[in-house]
């Protein structure tokens, strides 16, 4: 009699019109999850710079133009056309495809911002699903060498918010840096990747010695070849494991520590902020962009791009952590846990920023 009446009542509130909503909501989200994959394509054969040069076309003369297979073009062309971001019209049977100025603005590098940079990660991150699947039944981790593009697609990443407004929004963040820097100071950037941060600022100001510490080896040695083919000589790259950089860093050894985007997915992230204190002079001072979060689910529940970066937490940045026995913090841990943690690490002085360009991370300035 109790399960029968359960059953009524659950049938009885059933919001059948809720249901057929959240249906749509997923039919959409698997045509726009396809339309990302077809953009980080179209990114990666450069087809989105091709298309806003060129006046509506077939895709005949799109593939003759980017030197490609018509049949995979035309096929690529009809999903985003379906997908609207690519405009067709039709002319002597011939379907004729363009590129919207306004769309090319987002999926450009002479645009405001080429997000199709950020459409990358679907299909990395799709790439590591067996070992996650694996991960979730056993625990453990995904090791970074499992991640065969993300340096590359990071670099991509970094290139818009880090390096575009290192100059102009980040360094006045810490007054009279700039000046420091210019008349020469000791730099050290961690989880440095590709380099481009330190290699800008070691091109920038010659007169201050730079080094880049990343776990991974194809990342430092990317980086050195970049160096010397631009003939720096102020800077200098070393694949290294951070996890004990408490007790490894060098005493006193930087004026300038910078981490972008590279603490929370450290194996022991505490270790890491004691050993930028640690390596810091009197007069030091540590600069770290990380992920705008609270590192509280019940506010994090609005935030414009909270599933990816969860997403991005659960298949990248936890799991690499993990797989070196770390802790996992994970992407959204959120300056509620960064304040105590920057503390604890021994910085008195921590402020937090937020720049307009970019509503993705904040900018913390800590000192000794």
């Amino acid at each position: 009699m109790s399960t029968t009446m359960e059953s009524r009542t659950a049938t009885a509130t059933f919001d059948r019109s809720r249901a057929e909503g959240f249906g749509d909501r997923v039919l959409a989200a698997l045509n726009e999850a396809s339309v990302l994959l077809m953009m980080s394509i179209g990114h990666r054969l450069g087809l989105f710079e091709r298309l806003s040069t060129m006046p509506p076309s077939t895709s005949r003369e799109i593939a003759a133009a980017a030197g490609l297979n018509e049949r995979y073009v035309r096929e690529w062309l009809s999903a985003l056309a379906v997908g609207r971001v690519l405009e067709i019209t039709e002319e002597d049977g011939d379907v004729h495809f363009s590129l919207p100025a306004e769309h090319a603005a987002m999926l450009t590098s002479t645009g405001e911002a080429d997000l199709s940079v950020f459409a990358q990660y679907i299909p990395l991150l799709a790439s590591v699903e067996d070992d996650i699947l694996r991960c979730f039944r056993e625990g453990g981790g995904v090791p970074y060498e499992r991640f065969e593009r993300f340096h590359e697609v990071m670099e991509e990443d970094s290139g818009q918010t880090v390096l575009a407004a290192l100059h102009e929004h980040i360094l006045p963040l810490v007054p009279g840096l700039r000046e420091r820097l210019e008349a020469g100071i000791d730099v050290a950037d961690l989880g440095c990747g590709r380099g481009r941060a330190v290699l800008d600022l070691a091109s920038s100001f010659p007169a201050s010695r730079f080094v880049g510490y990343d776990l991974s080896e194809e990342a430092t040695d990317y980086a050195t070849a970049a160096a010397q083919a631009r003939g720096l000589t102020n800077v200098r790259f070393e694949a290294r494991d951070l996890s004990d950089y408490d007790t490894t860093a060098p005493p006193a050894a930087f004026d300038l520590v910078t981490t972008f985007d590279a603490v929370h997915d450290q194996a022991r992230p505490a270790a890491l902020l004691r050993g930028i204190r640690r390596s810091l002079r009197a007069d030091g001072v540590y600069l770290m962009q990380d992920i705008h979060a609270h590192g509280r689910l019940t506010k994090d529940l609005d935030h414009p791009v909270g599933s990816f970066l969860y997403c991005i937490s659960l298949m990248h940045c936890m799991t690499v952590s993990l797989a070196q026995g770390g802790e996992g913090l994970g992407t959204m841990w959120g300056r509620e846990r960064a304040l105590p943690m920057l503390r604890e690490a021994g910085f008195r002085q921590v402020e937090v920023h937020r720049l307009a360009h970019d509503f993705q991370n904040d900018y913390y300035v800590a000192r000794p």
